[in-house]
């Protein structure tokens, strides 16, 4: 059994956290300054980014699996569902850029701009960590 710690599944999670709640954030501030199209592109490309980590976490995970099986042990087997997540992560941004362009006229700078949450929750996350792990040291 893989240690989920291993893999940072509290950071992980505060990752997904952080990008959906910095995404509100900023469409709320898109909605008051900008209007509500650009709010709307806001939030999307923030769920879009945070399904995005999600699925690629899946992915990531049960790759590891995998490759850290031990010999001798049945080898675990990837669920289709997750190879064809992973496929499907850049079938949704072209759906999503694609229907924004030419159907409900949504700002697509605003869409990439929420996509950019889940880099800020990332950048978060790191700087919560080095913070932590500094003070940790400074008092032991």
């Amino acid at each position: 059994m893989i240690d989920p710690e291993f893999f940072g599944e509290r950071a992980q999670r505060r990752v997904e956290y952080l990008t959906l709640g910095l995404g509100v954030v900023a469409g709320v501030v898109a909605l008051l300054v900008r209007g509500w199209p650009e709010a709307a592109g806001v939030v999307l490309g923030a769920a879009a980014g945070w399904l995005n980590f999600r699925w690629l976490r899946r992915f990531v995970h049960w790759v590891a699996r995998i490759s850290l099986a031990q010999p001798g042990e049945e080898k675990p087997k990837m669920p289709k569902r997750v190879f064809w997540q992973m496929i499907g992560r850049y079938a949704l941004m072209g759906v999503a850029l694609y229907v924004m362009l030419l159907r409900f006229y949504w700002p697509v700078v605003a869409f990439l701009f929420g996509l950019f949450a889940l880099v800020a929750a990332v950048l978060l996350e790191v700087i919560g960590e080095l913070v932590t792990t500094a003070r940790r040291s400074m008092f032991t």
